[in-house]
């Protein structure tokens, strides 16, 4: 029998085998087990670092049986059998047995062996409960030890009900019929690149003959992940190009000729370039992909407006589509406030009409909402902000030129494509984030868009001093900082405080701002707004006039408590990460942000982005219970060390679990990068772009092979980042 990749694991393995590799590890065919690789290989002789196994984990480790000791319970009937193994260098771990004696017969000291199971502790010593486990040495030549005849031993990501051996097994019945797979890769590749065939790497990955071997094998299989998407991307980039669009030019005595004279301040030597970029795609004959990213506060939202001035001029709209109602809402009024002069000025003479700007939110009374869509469909308001509401039925434009998309990580590409849809032509698209990506993620992640960097801040922006207070070892550290809060206030600033929760007076998914605890077994559940607000009015803050904002709270009352706070009203905002982007109040110049150890390193940079966005300089207090030494307290410390963004992404990249970078979030599957490191294969990425771009250019049809586009379904996502989504 011949097997193929599309072959089910059923008639393979057999029944019960296919269905817990179906049910733990979701492996369904005779592919999905040849790409399911080892997590690491051991060599017989050598050790597990059994030191370094966390409690909480399913691991498989190599050890050495030391010693075994059979004792009655204590408080049931029946025998235990605890064994000693060790890994050679001092560290030991326990197995425990419950009423398995005669174990002690093939668990004798000296035998090498793999124990599966999760770690757990016991007075002070970790241990295997009922651990699964196959003796290498075993004269009795099970089936399973035969799979590890080599000498590198694969140990494969595991379940409990699915041993690795079992699934090394699984895999050994597997290559054994399986029919050499068709290279994707062209012959002119693999010999410039010197990458070995497909079916020898997937082979030598999973029963190596050595380690330089195994490396060829790993190498050829990366390219593949690498090669897979970047041959899409290209492809996509490629079809784009192809496309028509409605070029929009610029005028020399238009609106946004206009805007650039009215301006109070110069732009920045970055904002110009950016500026003329976009520009030059704007009035080409095909649509704009454009990624604009930038540091918090490097003045993304005026490129932005100049743009779509620019499409305005041309007889265009443009839409810019904005993740929540509070940040629709700031980027209507900015927009609006740097508008307000230039019309007020009279310098924009008949065409000020042109410049009406209209917001379109799902809360918006009856009444202002059809007033608001009339605008938009007769093209009296050349620029609409709006959040998803914009994708509703109903919502009409008289020509769409232009998307801007903010925080383009929020919204998914049917979302994008439902706005796409309400132009007659494919509008020329920019999107932009605030958190920056590092080069090999944006490579892999947005390989099919241009991309444009904003790294300059504009002048007068002040600088942020950031700080972390450890509020369980240094107490008087935190009563401190409230007092430094109150001489913000006192000189005539405001702050901020975040919080990671709402709290428990919102019901439902009160929690869902909330990002996740990094341990399971935290003792305390994380600081929330609404706990935190009256605390704070009863005692360190008392006096100060406070306001809460969270993301539960009704549109009209989220606008208000920020009209209230831009117009200094409020002193102190409590408030969860609705604030993280686009909230613009340069009198902000203080942010705590408690708890701090629970949000990532790039919602932490975003956070801090609050402040200093005025004359005065900002300050950013880190509030922490985590304890000195601590991958939490390191990761604090390193934000607070720099406030280089691109720095701190790539320190958020290290600190990821490779594989989790890049995948399907919408669709609730894990991601498939199995082997390439974003951080470690820079170079590797970087050639299979080149050799991508080259091959669509001959062969666009070429990202259809059905090897290429199986991997391609499982690492091009379908929300575009995960990356963002976690930061």
């Amino acid at each position: 029998m011949t097997t193929t990749f599309e072959t089910p694991l059923k008639g393979l393995v057999g029944d019960k085998t296919a269905k817990a590799l179906a049910s733990h590890l979701d492996l369904h065919t005779a592919g999905d087990l040849i790409y399911h690789f080892p997590r690491r290989y051991d060599e017989r002789g050598e050790h597990t670092d059994i030191r370094a196994l966390e409690v909480g984990e399913q691991v498989t480790v190599m050890a050495q049986v030391q010693r075994t000791t059979v004792r009655p319970m204590r408080q049931r009937r029946g025998q235990l059998l605890e064994v000693t193994v060790g890994d050679g260098t001092g560290g030991t771990l326990t197995l425990t047995f419950f009423s398995q004696p005669w174990r002690e017969r093939d668990l004798k000291p000296g035998r090498w062996g793999l124990f599966a199971g999760k770690v757990t502790e016991f007075r002070g010593k970790r241990q295997l409960n009922s651990p699964d486990y196959v003796l290498l040495d075993d004269e009795t030549a099970t089936s399973e030890v035969e799979e590890f005849a080599g000498a590198l031993i694969p140990v494969y990501p595991a379940a409990a009900a699915v041993p690795t051996w079992v699934i090394a097994r699984c895999v050994r019945v597997v290559l054994d019929t399986l029919a050499p797979p068709d290279d994707p890769l062209p012959a002119s590749v693999r010999a410039e690149r010197g990458l070995m065939g497909l079916d020898s790497a997937l082979r030598e990955i999973h029963r190596p003959g050595s380690r330089e071997s195994l490396a060829r094998a790993r190498r050829r299989l990366k390219w593949d992940e690498a090669f897979a998407v970047q041959l899409t991307l290209a492809q996509r980039k490629h079809r784009a190009a192809d496309w028509p669009a409605r070029p929009r030019p610029c005028r020399d005595d238009g609106l946004l000729a206009a805007f650039d004279v009215s301006l109070p301040y110069e732009l920045t030597d970055g904002q110009r370039r950016v500026g003329e970029e976009v520009a030059a795609d704007l009035a080409a004959p095909h649509p704009m992909h454009r990624l604009l990213q930038g540091e918090v506060g490097s003045g993304k939202t005026l490129c932005a407006l100049r743009a779509m001035l620019q499409v305005v001029d041309a007889g265009g709209q443009a839409a810019m589509l904005a993740p929540t109602e509070v940040l629709a809402a700031q980027h209507y009024r900015s927009i609006l406030e740097l508008l307000g002069p230039m019309a007020r000025a009279g310098e924009l003479g008949s065409a000020a009409e042109a410049t009406r700007v209209a917001l379109v939110t799902g809360s918006m009374g009856a009444a202002a909402r059809r007033a608001a869509l009339a605008e938009v469909a007769s093209g009296a308001a050349g620029i609409v902000v709006g959040t998803h509401a914009l994708l509703y039925e109903g919502v009409d434009f008289a020509d769409l030129g232009l998307i801007v998309v903010d925080e383009q990580h929020r919204f998914g590409v049917e979302q994008r494509d439902a706005l796409r849809a309400k132009a007659d032509q494919p509008p020329h698209v920019l999107v932009m984030t605030a958190t920056p990506i590092p080069r090999t993620v944006a490579m892999t992640v947005y390989g099919d868009l241009e991309t444009s960097v904003l790294s300059q801040l504009p002048r007068g922006r002040s600088p942020i001093a950031s700080h972390v207070v450890p509020a369980a070892e240094k107490p008087a550290f935190l009563d401190r900082a409230w007092r430094r809060l109150r001489e913000e206030v006192a000189a005539g600033h405001q702050a901020y405080i975040v919080c990671p929760r709402i709290g428990e007076a919102v019901t439902g998914d009160e929690d869902e701002e909330a990002p996740p605890p990094e341990d399971a077994s935290e003792r305390r559940p994380p600081l929330a707004v609404l706990e935190v607000a009256p605390l704070l009015a009863d005692g360190p803050l008392h006096g100060l006039r406070i306001g809460v904002l969270h993301g539960k709270l009704p549109a009209d009352e989220k606008d208000a408590v920020m009209r209230d706070f831009a117009a200094g009203k409020l002193d102190v905002l409590v408030a969860t990460t609705v604030i993280e982007v686009g909230v613009n109040v340069p009198n902000a110049t203080m942010m705590m942000v408690l708890d701090a150890d629970r949000f990532g390193v790039s919602q932490l940079h975003q956070l801090r982005g609050r402040v200093g966005r005025g004359s005065a300089p900002g300050l950013c207090l880190l509030v922490t219970e985590a304890a000195e030494g601590t991958p939490a307290r390191e990761r604090l410390d390193a934000v607070a060390s720099t406030v280089d963004g691109f720095k701190l992404a790539e320190l958020d990249l290290e600190q990821r679990r490779e594989g989790d970078v890049l995948g399907a979030a919408q669709s609730g599957r894990r991601s498939h990068l199995r082997l390439l490191s974003l951080l470690r294969d820079a170079d590797l990425i970087r050639d299979a772009r080149t050799d991508a771009m080259a091959l669509i250019a001959a062969d666009p049809e070429l990202a259809k092979h059905p090897a290429l586009a199986a991997t391609v379904h499982q690492l091009v996502d379908a929300d575009r980042a995960e990356y963002l989504e976690k930061g």
